[in-house]
């Protein structure tokens, strides 16, 4: 990973936060290491680097397992026979979207006598492409899963369509902070907004994000 690239990824997030009237502190750099290997982890890691993203359970697993001390993200769609392999070694799954999922997670965690650390994925372009609840689904779903003990859901996700002109996602990251806000409640605080990639995630944290998912902009 050249340092460039994180030195010029660290800017963006500082100036757009800045823009937003927000602390850069407040956005967590999630590098996405599904198309590079173990040398260019320990490079990023070295660069200061301690968040990291994989959507693929079997690609990622010898680098999870030869580096358990950083904190993994799940950021793809998990299948419920997955969770086991994914449960243990990751610090958040991103990617909550369906009941069968949470009860393969309260399961799991039972299991492992852990708890789960999730986001709720919602599909706010409404991309057929993309996983995630619809917007309106979200309320009744958070209900739902309350009633998991060992599910803590830490906030919300999204993933917007690609798009050349990245103001397009604007409306979508914003819907997703706005669902935040109303479904926030004293027992359910959702502080983290997982949305922003390489192209989008300026917009994103305009609008919010807490978290943004960079791969190629780092490892190009």
């Amino acid at each position: 990973m050249p340092a460039e690239n994180y030195r010029l990824l660290q800017k963006s997030i500082s100036e757009a936060a800045l823009r937003a009237g927000r602390n850069p502190d407040s956005v967590t750099l999630i590098a996405v290491t599904k198309t590079v290997g173990i040398a260019e982890v320990k490079k990023a890691v070295a660069a200061g680097i301690t968040d990291f993203g994989e959507n693929r359970v079997q690609e990622a697993a010898v680098k999870v397992e030869q580096m358990p001390d950083l904190r993994w993200h799940f950021i793809g769609h998990l299948q419920s026979n997955k969770v086991k392999d994914v449960l243990p070694h990751y610090t958040m799954i991103h990617s909550l979207d369906r009941p069968s999922l949470a009860r393969a997670l309260q399961k799991c965690a039972e299991r492992f006598d852990q708890t789960a650390e999730v986001l709720v994925q919602v599909n706010t372009s409404g991309d057929d492409s993309k996983f995630g609840l619809a917007p309106e689904e979200l309320p009744r779903f958070l209900d739902r899963v309350s009633g998991f003990d060992r599910i803590n859901i830490r906030g919300l996700m999204t993933m917007a369509p690609y798009v050349e002109d990245a103001e397009e996602t604007r409306p979508w990251f914003r819907l997703l902070r706005q669902l935040r806000d109303e479904n926030c409640r004293s027992a359910l605080e959702l502080p983290e907004l997982s949305m922003g990639m390489t192209n989008d995630f300026t917009v994103a944290i305009e609008e919010g994000a807490t978290m943004i998912r960079v791969g190629s902009a780092l490892f190009k």
